[in-house]
């Protein structure tokens, strides 16, 4: 009975970090996709986009100081000069847009 416990218990300590890995790059791929070419791939904002529309660094504490659901609603909804990503990415995406961005805290 005990080996039979152990055995799922590391089964599914397995299954969570394959999951997790998996968010991770989807959620650095969809950053790519949708974000890196005014954000930089490091969140500073520094792409020649990212300076002329002054985009906020991503790591910077005015950033990372906005709730959660202010990243999910400027996700979303957009920020001028930046499109809105709803209906184009599910929540989930964004759910995970908004900890890859957590990520990127100095």
């Amino acid at each position: 009975m005990k080996s039979i416990f152990r055995t799922c218990i590391v089964v599914l300590a397995v299954a969570f970090a394959c999951s997790t890995w998996t968010f991770a790059a989807d959620a650095a791929a969809d950053y790519k996709a949708k974000c890196a070419s005014c954000h930089g791939a490091d969140g500073k904002g520094d792409t020649g986009p990212g300076k002329a529309m002054k985009v906020k660094d991503l790591a910077s504490d005015e950033v990372q100081k906005l709730s959660d659901a202010d990243l999910t609603g400027a996700i979303e909804k957009g920020k001028k000069p930046m499109p809105g990503y709803e209906g184009k990415l599910s929540k989930e995406q964004i759910d995970a847009l908004v900890k890859y961005i957590r990520g990127m805290k100095k």
